[in-house]
């Protein structure tokens, strides 16, 4: 089942994720949509879409590659993959592979199938896939598994000071 709440004028609880907290100090509108995360699935993003309802188109994963050496952060629909090429060229690199999860886990400070582009405990240069242009709003992970936060994709690329571009395939 979905909780929803406003991040205007709402104070952050004790199970506030940094996510969450940095949405509320930016005074940026938001929902909070919770579910219960089955340990057994290993696609989060599709587990999310499903158990929120929502098109999978907007639902987001973040994801972490490495770009000519430096970790930079790929937001893209559950229902696509990351181009690495593109995800380079969007950033001014030249080349991208995946990170290593225990590195993307030791600098955002979330877990794998938790990490959000948002309150990361460095913040990375991050992309935007454009078709996020495309929803007034999209769900990407508040930084828990299980759960989501929706906003719109303008909120989301200024906090994140994103680039947004064609990153994804599919």
């Amino acid at each position: 089942m979905a909780r929803k709440s406003s991040g205007n004028g709402a104070k952050a609880g004790a199970g506030a994720t940094p996510a969450i907290v940095a949405l509320e100090r930016a005074g940026t509108a938001f929902s909070v949509h919770s579910y219960e995360h089955d340990p057994a699935v290993a696609s989060f993003g599709e587990e999310a879409a499903r158990a929120l309802g929502v098109e999978p188109g907007r639902v987001f994963k973040t994801l972490v590659a490495d770009v000519d050496g430096a970790l930079t952060v790929a937001v893209v629909p559950v229902s696509g993959s990351l181009d690495l090429k593109a995800l380079a060229a969007a950033v001014g690199g030249k080349r991208a592979a995946m990170a290593d999860p225990a590195a993307a886990e030791r600098v955002t400070g979330y877990v794998r199938g938790g990490i959000s582009p948002l309150g990361q405990r460095r913040r990375l240069p991050t992309a935007l896939d454009a078709s996020a242009r495309s929803h007034a709003t999209i769900c990407v992970s508040a930084g828990r598994r299980g759960l989501e936060v929706e906003l719109s994709p303008a909120d989301l690329a200024l906090l994140t000071g994103a680039v947004i571009a064609p990153i994804a395939r599919g």
